[in-house]
């Protein structure tokens, strides 16, 4: 798998992600709900029946005769409260969208990152494996010098013990590389780990670090997380217009139809009333959540300058981190590596001709191995600090 696989198949599986696009279709329902209309009431009665037997006379009683009516209600809403529902739910969908764009970015580092951590224990695993082979031949070739009489048993022991140590570390190394692909697997969503998982590519690595303004400029423009919170303050805008419209009162307009029955010597009648309700703004203008709505723009413009602060930080550090990481690498390879290799390489010379002690061979192995595990975290350091600047500035995450 490579790289641009793994991010292919994380953005397309990842559980986190994938539960994070709910919230569009979430936000989405709401905009259907924001656009209904209220519904018309229905209300129908019977009046005066006669259950009890009683009769009606109209001499001797008022109680009657029986009807019936039915009446339809509307509610008529002012202040454009329709429209301003709707806008608050547009509003709200699109922050649900740039929030869901965020989660990607954040996951395309996590996953690079991941990716990242593989291809740096395969080179630990590699350069344990290779000290290991160096001292097997090593031992053989002491087993060899025992047996000829040319080398005291205590030598062969001291090499058997650095083998031993050295397939120890080769064993630590194959743990840390299974490991880092469960990790890597389980980002790009796998829920069952193949046991034949690997990774092809090689640690990213550019000859210069980007400038530091560059890298702001790129990061005030492009962050999604950044874009939600300012589409988060229009959301807040039209949720106060909502709130002032809530404020007005709506009103009420119904018709209804009465048939009264007839009775003995009395004929019936029908009639039509006409009906209008408007409720009287005494107590309640709807001035709280008025006041909520604009504490919450407030609120919104807060996190706004919290967050380009952040971002100028985290630039900051990214940038500094990824100019030390290759400062490191760039010593490392010009000054130690070569040299490291080189004492290793004449001490491995020297013991083999009876010059150098066992105990010397060794001292220059591990300080070989250091020397390029050093190297490799370096490089491994460097490659991520380049993926946290796409990151912090947005490259990529709208590509995908």
């Amino acid at each position: 798998m490579t790289l641009a696989d793994a991010v292919n198949e994380a953005i397309s599986n990842n559980l986190r992600l994938l539960a994070a696009r709910f919230d569009v279709t979430v936000a989405e329902a709401r905009i259907i709900q924001a656009r209904l209309r209220p519904n018309p009431v229905l209300s129908t009665g019977a009046n005066y029946l006669d259950i009890l037997g009683s009769g009606f006379n109209p001499n001797t009683s008022t109680a009657g005769p029986t009807e019936v009516n039915g009446r339809i209600d509307f509610l008529l809403e002012r202040g454009k409260k329709r429209q301003e529902r709707i806008a608050v739910a547009e509003a709200a969908r699109a922050v649900s969208q740039l929030d869901v764009l965020n989660a990607t970015r954040t996951l395309l580092f996590d996953v690079q990152s991941a990716f990242t951590d593989v291809l740096l224990a395969k080179e630990n695993l590699a350069l344990t494996q290779a000290s290991l082979d160096a001292f097997n031949r090593i031992v053989t070739i002491n087993r060899a010098r025992v047996d000829a009489g040319d080398l005291a048993k205590v030598e062969l022991i001291r090499s058997e013990v650095a083998s031993l140590q050295f397939a120890n570390q080769v064993r630590q190394a194959e743990s840390r590389l299974r490991m880092a692909k469960n990790r890597l697997q389980a980002m790009i969503g796998r829920t069952a780990f193949v046991p034949g998982f690997d990774v092809l590519g090689e640690l990213r690595r550019e000859a210069t670090v980007p400038e530091r303004p560059d890298i702001l400029r790129s990061a005030l423009a492009a962050r999604p997380d950044l874009d939600a919170l300012k589409r988060d303050q229009a959301r807040s805008l039209a949720d106060i217009r909502l709130q002032l419209a809530q404020g007005k009162v709506d009103v009420t307009v119904g018709a209804g139809v009465n048939r009264q029955f007839g009775v003995k010597n009395y004929g019936g009648g029908s009639s039509v009333g006409v009906f209008l309700s408007v409720p009287l703004p005494v107590y309640n203008r709807n001035e709280g959540e008025i006041e909520r709505a604009r504490r919450e723009q407030q609120q919104v413009l807060a996190r706004i300058r919290a967050l380009e602060q952040e971002i100028a930080a985290e630039v900051e550090n990214a940038h500094e981190q990824s100019r030390t990481a290759l400062n490191l690498l760039a010593k490392i390879e010009t000054d130690m590596l070569e040299r490291a290799r080189q004492v290793r390489e004449i001490t491995d010379f020297s013991y083999r001709r009876g010059e150098a002690s066992f105990v010397e061979l060794l001292d220059a192995q591990r300080a070989y191995n250091e020397t390029v595990q050093g190297f490799n975290e370096a490089r491994a350091e460097y490659a991520r600090s380049l993926f946290l600047i796409d990151s912090i500035t947005g490259k990529g995450w709208d590509k995908k």
